[in-house]
């Protein structure tokens, strides 16, 4: 994976305002307005680290894009999002923006490397030059020790925004060195899309029978990293939404029948589970993994003699 660098508006026409903002909706809904209100008292001074947790992976990009515009923005507080700078920006083509993607795949070190001969020369705009680490959980261990590196050396004019779901998924190292703004959290009762609601019912499915899962996982490129963690994110939802006395959804009605003590043994696996995608291991194998105690986990509470839900 490269750099992502931009391509300057004399390469190409500028994107419309309405191509451009659909960047930055997700960052003026209402809910993150807290979160704007923080980032605009940052902008005079901002940190050379800023992790964004909480969350969608959307809506922490969004912020991120938001964030880089408040900087190089020449109309200043809030960001105008109509100026070439911001209109460059919310397209991706800034000469200052610069990302690295970790939501389809990992951050590799060569990838930090590359950033690392970019770093060195000054900014070419009169704001910040950022630098976006898109799900920086995604960063191999050489990967975040090269960019700690980065991070030990003063960089003028340069900031690096991580994005992660929750800060303990990146090295403390790198966490110490950052100022952390978290982002409203997902609500509860926000519908999965068509895809993913597929995915959940044929795991709460094979939570019951033990069938058909491995076969929906089994696809040449059936299932991504980023796949993989809205499935364990949706057990997580499906958790939560029973603990508050909503409906879970298909998942959700399987879980019902577990005990306090079974909840708790679900939840070690989800963490498992988020630590073996940090470490790249196999998505499609962390999925059976996870699905195979599931349905072992669901079984146990049958032999209780607790009834199932339909």
């Amino acid at each position: 994976m490269a750099v992502k660098t931009t391509r300057t508006a004399t390469e190409e026409q500028l994107p419309t305002r309405e191509e451009a903002e659909a960047a930055f909706a997700l960052a003026l809904d209402a809910r993150q307005e807290r979160v704007r209100a923080a980032l605009n008292k940052l902008a005079s001074d901002p940190p050379q680290v800023l992790i964004l947790e909480g969350g969608s992976v959307a809506e922490r990009f969004s912020v991120a894009l938001w964030h880089a515009a408040r900087l190089n923005c020449p109309e200043g507080r809030p960001p105008c999002l109509h100026c070439p700078a911001c209109l460059q920006i919310g397209a991706n083509l800034f000469h200052d923006l610069y990302v690295l993607d970790g939501r389809e795949g990992s951050i590799k070190i060569e990838t930090v490397r590359e950033l690392r001969t970019i770093l060195g020369e000054a900014p070419r705009g009169d704001g910040k030059r950022v630098v976006i680490l898109a799900e920086a959980q995604s960063l191999g261990v050489e990967a975040a020790n090269a960019l700690l590196k980065s991070l030990e050396e003063p960089r003028p004019g340069v900031c690096f925004l991580l994005l992660a779901p929750q800060r303990e998924r990146l090295l403390p190292t790198l966490v110490s060195r950052g100022w952390v703004v978290t982002l409203a959290w997902p609500e509860a009762g926000t519908p999965s899309t068509p895809e993913l609601f597929q995915w959940e019912e044929a795991l709460a499915e094979f939570m019951a029978s033990g069938q058909g899962w491995l076969d929906k996982t089994s696809g040449k490129g059936a299932v991504d990293a980023a796949l993989a963690r809205r499935i364990v994110l949706s057990v997580q939802k499906a958790q939560a939404a029973l603990h508050a006395g909503r409906d879970g959804g298909p998942l959700g009605r399987r879980l019902a029948i577990l005990p306090e003590a079974g909840h708790l043994h679900v939840n070690d696996l989800l963490a498992q589970c988020q630590e073996s995608l940090d470490y790249m291991v196999s998505p499609p194998l962390v999925l059976n993994w996870l699905a195979t105690r599931l349905h072992i986990v669901y079984r146990h509470a049958r032999l209780r003699g607790r009834k199932p839900t339909a």
